[in-house]
């Protein structure tokens, strides 16, 4: 692979750019130095710089003479924009990886060079811990290569599933959103811990780190959530009784309703990202 391929450029510095940069650096997929980042905000690439030591700079045109791949961090709303300013820099030698929420593969597809490799990535906020649950979906022009440097990619902040791109709005309903139902239920729980008398910072505590075990369990034993509740759960014993609080309270269907609904919203915003 030629050195330039793993030069990877950023178009946005913010904390996923940030988070992203960060793993691919403590995974040795490459050094500070093979990687640059834009940004209009100057705090952006000052923050970029800090937690990386990549060098940055407020030119996007920039981005695309250093790097071959080039990941598109910026709002949903500055896309048509930064690809109108980059477009005569690209060419079929970049793979142009976007991690802006609700754009499609078709949209940013019309508006650089026929033959652009694009893949979509749809990633989520616990990245900037290491512990991201990310996916993506291929454009017409993307290679098996890219695909599997896409993966080895986001690996290096967590776990990453190849979907097709429709399948991208349910991701986003779930594990996109899914860490702000997650943080609720923290929340409720440290709540019900300090109802119960204990305090507030060893009651978040222990809520989060639960969370987190209960999480690890799913995905070390690859059993059922189901069957790893039943395993907690005593006949006539303490959990029972919670567990039949939260059925009483229709928490399944809440969050079942929560993803649904996420999901649909996702599908509004993109509307009119797609060009036929």
């Amino acid at each position: 692979m030629e050195n330039n391929i793993m030069r990877i450029g950023f178009i946005g510095a913010g904390k996923m750019a940030t988070a992203l940069a960060r793993g691919f650096i403590n995974s040795n997929i490459c050094a500070a130095s093979d990687i640059l980042a834009s940004d209009v905000q100057e705090s952006a690439r000052k923050s970029f710089e800090k937690e990386t030591s990549a060098h940055t700079t407020d030119s996007n045109q920039k981005i695309a003479e250093f790097a071959k791949t080039i990941i598109l961090a910026v709002k949903p709303q500055n896309v048509g924009t930064v690809l109108n300013q980059i477009k005569d820099y690209i060419s079929e030698n970049h793979l142009l990886i976007s991690i802006a929420a609700g754009i499609k593969i078709s949209f940013i597809e019309s508006l650089v060079p026929a033959g652009t490799r694009v893949i979509r990535v749809m990633p989520n906020t616990p990245a900037l811990a290491g512990c991201g649950a990310s996916a993506y979906a291929p454009g017409k022009s993307a290679t098996k290569s890219d695909e599997e440097l896409t993966h080895k990619l986001l690996s290096s902040v967590g776990i990453a599933v190849k979907v097709n791109e429709e399948l991208l709005d349910a991701i986003t309903g779930l594990s996109g959103s899914g860490p702000a139902y997650i943080y609720l239920v923290i929340e409720a729980m440290s709540d019900g811990g300090v109802a119960a008398g204990l305090p507030r910072d060893i009651a978040t505590k222990l809520a989060a780190a639960t969370v987190m075990g209960a999480a690890k369990m799913v995905l070390e034993t690859g059993l059922h959530p189901g069957q790893l509740k039943d395993m907690v759960t005593s006949p006539g014993g303490t959990t029972i009784e919670g567990l039949h609080e939260l059925e009483k309270s229709a928490v399944r269907a809440a969050f079942i309703n929560a993803v649904r609904a996420a999901t649909e919203k996702s599908k509004i915003l993109s509307k009119g990202t797609s060009k036929s």
